[in-house]
């Protein structure tokens, strides 16, 4: 039996520009999920997640794109709710990454935690 919430989500996307390093945590308090995100074309983009975000040209620095099993590696590392992969370009998946979001924020309200969720 599936139930069916209306649930209203309220987004921030944060640059992870060294110029915003001040800014950034600005738009921490008061969250309940916060989405890690990483170009599968940048395998820096991944290593950077423990710290921040920051976007590599894979042509410049001539490297393999990132793997899944990376990907869930780096998630596990940082404890996350969960691994997507989604594609911004074919918008292949980012339907299941804000369900999974909405999902682990809902989990957070029930469990009445002070923390947010990484996913």
């Amino acid at each position: 039996m599936q139930l069916f919430t209306q649930v209203e989500l309220a987004l921030w996307d944060t640059a992870g520009q060294e110029d915003y390093d001040r800014l950034r945590p600005l738009s921490y308090p008061d969250t309940d999920v916060i989405l890690m995100c990483f170009s599968v074309d940048s395998p820096d983009s991944l290593e950077n997640i423990p710290e921040k975000w920051t976007p590599e040209e894979l042509a410049k620095m001539k490297q393999e794109p990132v793997k899944p099993q990376e990907g869930r590696a780096m998630a596990e590392k940082i404890n996350a709710f969960a691994y997507l992969e989604c594609s911004a370009k074919s918008k292949e998946g980012v339907r299941e990454v804000f369900e999974t979001a909405t999902r682990a924020a809902l989990q957070v309200k029930k469990k009445k935690k002070s923390k947010c969720v990484l996913l």
